[in-house]
């Protein structure tokens, strides 16, 4: 029986970072450390400087760290903002 699992997507201006089921997420915000599980209860936070550590069934946990993150989770679905700096070629 496979675990229960919510929806993640990682989003920035830029793009879509990632889009798929998961069965948990940790990270660490001014109040201490937190996981998001299945079913977790309305929840928002911001998360600076700090890992998220993504586990999606049958893969290595993943690790993402933003400079300043918005993690919000809603109806079994988490939604992590944050913006990526693009990369500017500077011509001289």
């Amino acid at each position: 029986m496979p675990k229960p699992t919510f929806h993640l997507r990682i989003i920035s201006p830029q793009q879509l970072l990632l889009d798929t089921e998961v069965e948990s997420l940790s990270s660490k915000n001014l109040q201490g450390p937190f996981d998001i599980l299945p079913q977790h209860a309305n929840f928002i936070t911001l998360i600076e400087n700090t890992p998220i550590v993504v586990r999606v069934p049958g893969q290595k946990p993943q690790t993402f760290s933003f400079p300043l993150a918005i993690i919000m989770a809603t109806e079994n679905k988490v939604n992590i903002y944050t913006y990526i700096q693009p990369n500017l070629d500077k011509k001289s």
